[in-house]
């Protein structure tokens, strides 16, 4: 795959519910062994997003992630995107029943070498999708 391919399964395969496809099986060929994910309070390693994708998986079982738009500069990719599902169950303290949707941008800075994703950095708006789904 090259670099630009890993990106894009990583919103079409990993971030995005899809029947044909398990995270974990995905994250394990995309993200390097000594990956890490840096958000604004917390660092996640290749097994802890793992964890967390299959437990979205569950709990958003519409979820999808759709890249708006894809900047590439050397080895980095900036992604904007569009996140959206209905979640059932315990969604960040808030109980929902999938009646209700959510859809927030999101921003990722990905740092790719030889075919695996090394970091990436992100920012999701869960502030707004708590907002919609309380509407």
């Amino acid at each position: 795959m090259t670099n630009k391919d890993v990106i894009t399964a990583f919103y079409e395969k990993a971030l995005t519910v899809n029947a044909e496809h398990r995270p974990e099986a995905i994250l394990a060929e995309i993200l390097a062994d000594d990956f890490v994910s840096k958000g604004s309070v917390e660092l996640k390693n290749k097994q802890q997003l793992i964890g967390q994708l299959g437990f979205f998986w569950q709990l958003i079982p519409n979820l999808k992630w759709e890249p708006q738009e894809i900047l590439n500069q050397d080895n980095q990719y900036v992604v904007r995107s569009i996140a959206s599902g209905n979640p059932n169950g315990d969604f960040m303290g808030l109980p929902t029943d999938g009646s209700k949707a959510f859809r927030i941008m999101t921003i990722d800075i990905h740092r790719v070498e030889n075919g695996k994703i090394i970091e990436v950095h992100h920012l999701e708006d869960w502030g707004t999708a708590m907002k919609q789904l309380k509407s």
